[in-house]
């Protein structure tokens, strides 16, 4: 609802008449010279104006404000103008021509509130000559959906730098743009992310399920089989987003528990097994013989059970936090659009699930059908799932147990691999390479071993425990003080406040895909550390995901790891540079230069 005052009435425009300022149908009406339209997009009030032909508007008379002190306002952000010599005011003006545009971010802390905006303005004509009195509008606006204070900050702060964060101009263009373009760039976007190690995980599991077909496999089958596992992963996707958006509490975190991923690891030791031909994964006959009776054949039975795995698999696999996945949920929060939100989402997942419906609609045709080729092939994907429990067993066990797992699995892989034997003469180039595979493995699975006794515990920097010398391999991971709860980081902010410093604080998990990215490939880079040299660096180590876990989530509106926040040596923070997911290195210093204004 709109109530305006102070318009300039047809008896104005008569006495400017009267004044020999110009006649009646000179001067346009107020409305009609500057053409006002106003909407409300998350915590903004925007104000426009269509300027007619031979009009302007004055830039330092434009104001919006809320008459509740309940609702605390930001900078208005305005777009340049341009400067005019103004016979009025005898000086030279900023004012607008054709149109204008103000907006005022707040911070929503009152759903639901009826609060009134007034827009203030003053413009001239220079046809006639003359000006318009000031002009107040009252906009009275019900406040929509509560929105994170952070994120009004960054609206804020946009204004001033230019510069907004990935995520928040995803959730933007959900809001703006085309819908079928946008989910056309969110199936882009999950093309992407299908060749990060959030989906990587997902091929062995599915080729597993292919190849445990056996000879009864063909391309029709198999990438039936596929199809129905991404649709599986989409659809958990789509809706744990959803409800995540709408409550804010990340559920896939739930499903990080030491006993369901080792119960999930059991499952693929369980299937590796079978792989080898240690034994056949059958139902038992009795449950069999029901099933047949429901549906005349096993392959419903099969397909339920893909469907289970695509299920799983999208919760307890690939559980990874990037900028599209945020932008969506943010979108979904503000707006409380679960539909678009949720078709984004699905069309996401749909892109992340392209490889596997290829690797599906190929298998059929590329694995070999019998014989000993498929023992091997069979044996090979035997292996991956070993690694992808092993992989998943690091979200929860010591890391000694995990190195000492990586090297077994690779020494008694390369022996199975004749990688001891020798090769008779006249071996094929295929036996060959079979070999040196395998002596590669050895050799790295031996380092392993090596590294382990010397106290050394990244799988990836298995020797940097060996003493050189008099020296040791220095730690050339980032150094971090750990926090829990919002009252650890605010006491810690206000130290870093106290010394002048800046703070950088990462949310990191043990279950966090890109967050073992991010240390591994991002933190471990001189230029990285050198741009951190002289800030405060905060860890906030949510595997636990508790209510002190949950608290910090919401205090800053997101929904987990991996995200990483910057605050200047005043403790606020630079929201709008936010980082969520994984980085490259360069990127990444770069980032923070920008970050700290360096």
């Amino acid at each position: 609802m709109a109530t305006a005052v102070n318009t300039l009435s047809h008896a104005e425009t008569d006495l400017f008449d009267d004044l020999g300022l110009g006649g009646q149908d000179d001067i346009l009406d107020v409305d009609e010279a500057f053409k006002l339209n106003t909407e409300i997009k998350g915590n903004k009030f925007s104000a426009s104006w269509v300027i007619a032909d031979g009009h302007y508007l004055y830039r330092d008379k434009m104001d919006i404000s809320v008459d509740d002190a309940s609702v605390r306002t930001f900078p208005l952000q305005m777009s340049p103008g341009e400067e005019k010599d103004d016979p009025v005011f005898n000086k030279k003006l900023t004012v607008y021509h054709g149109l204008a545009d103000v907006s005022l971010p707040f911070a929503n802390d009152n759903a639901g509130k009826e609060v009134v905006f007034k827009v203030k303005y003053q413009g001239c004509s220079e046809i006639s000559g003359i000006c318009y009195p000031p002009q107040t509008r009252d906009f009275t606006i019900k406040l929509p959906a509560v929105i994170p204070q952070a994120r009004a900050n960054d609206t804020a702060q946009s204004a001033s730098t230019g510069e907004q964060s990935e995520q928040d101009r995803i959730a933007d263009t959900l809001k703006q743009g085309n819908r079928w373009l946008t989910m056309l760039a969110f199936f882009g976007a999950g093309l992407l992310l299908a060749f990060t190690p959030c989906v990587f995980p997902m091929i062995p599991i599915l080729c597993s399920i292919i190849v445990g077909q056996g000879e009864s496999q063909t391309i029709r089958s198999s990438f039936i089989l596929s199809l129905i596992y991404v649709l599986a992963m989409a659809m958990t996707y789509t809706s744990v987003g959803v409800l995540v958006g709408l409550s804010g509490e990340n559920i896939q975190a739930w499903f990080q528990n030491p006993w369901i991923i080792s119960a999930f690891v059991a499952i693929f030791v369980a299937l590796s097994f079978s792989m080898f031909g240690f034994y056949e994964l059958q139902m038992p006959a009795s449950i069999q013989g029901k099933l047949t009776e429901i549906s005349n054949s096993q392959q419903g039975g099969t397909f339920t059970g893909v469907a289970i795995m695509g299920f799983l698999s999208a919760l307890i696999v690939g559980p990874c936090v990037t900028a599209p996945l945020v932008g969506a949920l943010i979108y979904i929060a503000e707006t409380g659009d679960a539909v678009l939100g949720g078709f984004a989402l699905f069309s996401l997942s749909m892109g992340m699930g392209m490889p596997l419906l290829a690797i599906g609609a190929s298998a059929g045709k590329v694995l070999p059908k019998a014989g000993a080729w498929m023992d091997a092939v069979k044996a090979a994907f035997g292996v991956m799932l070993l690694g992808l429990g092993i992989w998943m067993l690091e979200r929860v066990a010591p890391a000694s147990l995990i190195m000492a797992l990586w090297a077994e699995l690779l020494i008694v892989t390369a022996i199975y691999m004749n990688a001891i034997d020798s090769l008779p003469e006249g071996s094929s180039g295929w036996r060959k390479l079979w070999k040196g595979l395998g002596m590669v493995m050895l050799v790295y699975g031996i380092i392993l071993v090596i590294g382990l006794a010397s106290g050394g515990r990244d799988v990836l920097h298995p020797l940097k425990g060996i003493s050189v010398g008099q020296a040791s391999v220095d730690n050339t991971h980032l150094q971090f003080r750990q926090i829990k709860g919002i009252d650890g980081l605010d006491a810690a902010i206000t130290e870093a406040k106290s010394q002048g410093k800046t703070v950088m604080l990462d949310f990191y998990a043990d279950w966090c895909v890109s967050c073992k990215e991010m240390e591994a490939f991002t933190f471990t880079d001189p230029s990285v550390q050198q741009a951190l040299a002289n800030t405060v660096l905060l860890q906030a180590d949510v595997t636990p995901n508790d209510d002190r876990d949950r608290a910090l989530y919401k205090h800053f509106g997101i929904i987990g790891p991996p995200s990483i926040m910057f605050f200047d040596k005043g403790g606020n923070e630079r929201r709008n540079f936010r980082v969520v997911g994984f980085m490259p290195a360069d990127q990444f210093s770069a980032h923070i230069k920008r970050a700290f204004n360096e």
